[in-house]
């Protein structure tokens, strides 16, 4: 038995990173999935490797019609009972050095996206007697960096949004989550490619950067039956990057 058996599931930025790790283990765990991403290669080749439970769709999340067309491809695979509102983009820049085209635009796929998925998302939801939104936040969306001003508010705003769903969702059975990475190796958090990552988180309570799977597996929880008594909440998974920095001066460090 798997924790999402009979389970269908959308899951943006499926592609690769966290959203493929995502799509693998929710297969593996016993669910159909509709893979979403504006990468057409990378995503078709993880949904060839995942079978017929798995079908890709060519998606931008920003776009009304592509949330239509992934709603109805997952009525090809069952009742639908999870959205994984993973995809996004973030721009590095001072407020100053942002141009407005650059803020829409991460605003757009970021907090625009995850708006557009859960509206799309509820009646048929409802349909199958409840489900669970996954909104994916970061750990940019409880505190802030300099240089982060789109994205951080982009990611900040998913969890207005996750609370307000799940105020209005509830009572039709559906739960709406926000989760919080902290700094993940993927493309998005580690663009160089640096095999040193994990040495910059060295002062963190759990020394290393996050996985995709780390990532994913909280993912899984929160779709899962599992957490059915849990809404409008932030799940974090960050190594303990929240709590704070150890300071190598101060008592307790050794």
């Amino acid at each position: 038995m798997g924790r999402l058996d009979g389970k269908v599931a959308i899951i943006t930025g499926a592609a690769r990173g966290q959203g493929e790790a995502e799509a693998r283990l929710f297969v593996e765990e016993g669910a159909r999935v509709v893979m979403g991403d504006v990468l057409e290669a990378e995503g078709k080749a993880v949904a060839d490797d995942l079978g017929d439970a798995a079908v890709f769709l060519k998606m931008d999340v920003s776009k009304e019609d592509d949330w239509e067309r992934a709603v109805d491809a997952a009525k090809g695979l069952g009742p639908l009972n999870v959205l994984i509102n993973n995809a996004a983009v973030t721009h590095f820049a001072s407020i100053p050095d942002t141009s407005l085209e650059d803020y829409q635009r991460v605003i757009g796929i970021n907090q625009v996206g995850t708006f557009l998925g859960m509206r799309a998302v509820l009646e048929p939801m409802k349909a199958a007697g409840g489900g669970s939104i996954v909104n994916v936040s970061s750990i940019d969306g409880l505190q802030a960096k300099n240089g982060l001003a789109a994205y951080a508010s982009s990611k900040w705003a998913i969890r207005g949004l996750t609370r307000v769903g799940a105020l209005e969702y509830g009572r039709f059975g559906i739960r709406v989550n926000s989760l919080h990475p902290g700094g993940v190796d993927t493309v998005m958090g580690n663009p160089v490619g640096m095999d040193n990552i994990d040495e910059f988180y060295k002062d963190y309570p759990i020394p290393r950067c996050g996985r995709p799977i780390d990532i994913a597996r909280m993912a899984l929880f929160m779709a899962s039956d599992e957490c059915s008594y849990s809404t409008g909440t932030e799940f974090v998974a960050d190594g303990g990057w929240n709590a704070g920095q150890i300071l190598k001066w101060l008592p307790g460090a050794d």
